[in-house]
């Protein structure tokens, strides 16, 4: 990310909202030094991941790639230039990562409500032959509407009924693509997806962060429905579209761990109740200076749904990397898997930051490539 877009859209503004808070489709082992891959699963009996073929235990240890350096979305330029593609994918298996969590946007894969993008399905398979050659898993995730201006009337102007349609057809030609290939990790249904309230809502997208949107609604009407019976239909329908065409990959959401902001509320996507189909939780964590326990303690409720647990988001952006490193190693007894993120900068690139967002970045850099050696199963 450039300078100007860290501090003006996203760090300056959220670091000073939070201080006034807080006053080759073979089956092999992966390894880091062959590359190799293996289908991974949600162990049968116990909550954590194994390798299909060696049962090996298996711990996430990854990195969003959401944007470049500049805020460019991955399908803005994986065309034009793919050598950056390669260079980065190269620098986060550097980094001692192996999984590499990409969001795709719906608008880029879906032409029309019946029409998918060939050429967009073509990018995506050759960025996963590259994740093979690297030694990379992915987390797909998908049905992504990051930049509001991007998404066409036609989506926007939907019934519930249409869009959720639509959405199946995203996820089957996705799937068509991906379902052969090692190098799939899981597939995230949608980024932060959140039901309505009892009033009938407006808007599909939830409030930008800087110039994007990452939370989306699923509904805008209960009509009648409970919030968990529009929850529990909502996952059945993709799962059952994606589970046409791939049988062995994982599926999870990830969801907002509302716990966090509403003291004694439950998981919503994770339970059992709703996501009897989804194979692990994925949570998304930003612990805030001084409340390691109370994040530990929210997180902790997802593991009493009996599924491996990733904590698909997590950045030092509300406290520090001493703290964030505490709730990490406060997890590490139930949780199987840490995503942080990466934006097309090295450490070497922070050598000299020029303001507080590079140089968080640079310690949350330096601090991921450091804890590798301590990740087990990794």
């Amino acid at each position: 990310m450039n300078t100007c877009q860290i501090t003006e859209k996203f760090w300056i503004p959220a670091l000073f909202a939070l201080a006034a808070l807080l006053g080759c489709i073979s089956v092999d082992r992966p390894c880091a030094s062959s590359g190799k891959l293996e289908l991974i699963q949600a162990d049968k009996g116990a909550s954590y991941f194994v390798g299909a073929e060696t049962g090996r235990k298996f711990v996430v240890w990854g990195v969003n790639y959401d944007h470049d350096r500049s805020g460019r979305l991955l399908e803005d330029y994986w065309s034009s230039e793919w050598g950056t593609v390669e260079e980065d994918f190269k620098e986060i298996k550097d980094l001692g990562a192996n999984v590499v969590r990409i969001h795709l946007q719906l608008v880029k894969f879906m032409k029309t409500p019946q029409e998918p993008d060939k050429s967009s399905l073509k990018q995506l398979a050759r960025l996963l032959r590259l994740a093979e050659k690297t030694g990379l898993y992915l987390d797909v995730t998908g049905l992504g509407c990051y930049h509001k201006k991007d998404v066409p009337v036609w989506y926007d102007s939907m019934t519930e009924v249409e869009r959720w349609n639509v959405q199946v057809l995203f996820w089957e030609q996705v799937t068509k693509t991906c379902s052969e290939s090692p190098a799939i990790f899981c597939y995230d249904l949608m980024n932060e997806p959140v039901l309505p309230g009892q009033k009938t809502e407006k808007d599909w997208l939830g409030k930008p962060l800087g110039d994007k949107c990452f939370v989306q609604r699923i509904s805008l009407d209960l009509a009648g429905r409970t919030r968990e019976q529009v929850a529990r239909s909502w996952v059945e329908k993709l799962v059952s579209a994606i589970r046409t065409h791939d049988k062995r990959h994982m599926i999870t959401v990830g969801e907002i761990p509302w716990g966090l902001a509403f003291p004694g509320a439950k998981p919503l996507f994770s339970s059992n109740e709703i996501g009897a189909k989804l194979d692990f939780c994925s949570v998304h964590f930003y612990p805030k200076k001084g409340e390691v326990q109370k994040a530990l303690d929210v997180l902790k409720m997802y593991d009493t749904i009996k599924k491996p647990i990733v904590v698909e988001e997590i950045f030092p952006l509300a406290c520090g990397v001493e703290e964030l490193d505490l709730f990490i190693e406060g997890s590490r007894g139930f949780c199987d898997g840490w995503i942080g993120f990466y934006w097309g900068r090295t450490i070497e690139e922070y050598s000299k930051p020029v303001n507080i967002g590079e140089a968080i970045t640079k310690v949350w850099l330096e601090y991921f490539k450091n804890k590798t050696t301590v990740i087990p199963g990794r």
